[in-house]
């Protein structure tokens, strides 16, 4: 009652009134997969020019990742909507954040002198931390995004959150077996990253 007293009459009219087919929709969702492609590719085919063959171990990681993230989500029954494409491309975006961070960190080690499997094993020690600062304050953001939003922003949290748990998988355990595979017996300081 109190709320009531001081309110105003005020009729609400329609000015107008749009129907939407389900065609705008699909081409949307069209569209945003032609962008994330473009996007992903471009990036993709940088990492592989800026650090050559661990560029191809970074996008290989990248795309195992987005390929593991889709059968997570397939798993849950999820639905590819507009929300959930901007999802995966963040994800990819984080993931190759963290390549860059590992790649980094090693050929830093590599000037330092120090010999291949130690500057794999010092650049991954010292990007860790980075790497797991990063995908935690994602992870608290897309938690309170699931436990709030609803409808779309729900599917992008729930995206997001199955991204950067995958993205901490294949980041800092699967690119780390592919390094140490490629550097095992290698005495030269050179990877070709420097």
């Amino acid at each position: 009652l109190v709320l009531r007293s001081g309110a105003l009459p005020a009729p609400i009219s329609r000015s107008n009134e749009q129907l939407i087919g389900p065609s705008l929709g699909h081409d949307s969702i069209q569209q945003g997969l032609k962008a994330a492609l473009a996007g992903g590719g471009f990036v993709l085919l940088l990492m592989f020019l800026f650090y050559k063959k661990a560029g191809f171990i970074a996008n290989f990681s990248v795309l195992f990742n987005l390929m593991l993230q889709i059968a997570v989500l397939s798993m849950f029954s999820a639905s590819l909507t507009l929300p959930g494409i901007a999802g995966l491309a963040l994800v990819v975006g984080m993931a190759v954040d963290a390549n860059v961070l590992i790649n980094e960190r090693i050929k830093e080690e590599l000037r330092a002198g120090k010999s291949a499997r130690a500057a794999v094993a010092t650049g991954y020690d010292k990007a860790f931390s980075a790497i797991i600062d990063g995908n935690v304050t994602t992870l608290i953001s897309g938690l309170i995004l699931a436990q709030y939003g609803t409808g779309p922003i729900k599917g992008f949290a729930v995206t997001l959150i199955v991204g950067i748990i995958t993205n901490l998988f294949t980041g800092v355990v699967v690119t780390r077996l592919f390094f140490e595979f490629w550097v095992r017996g290698k005495k030269t300081t050179q990877l070709g990253l420097t």
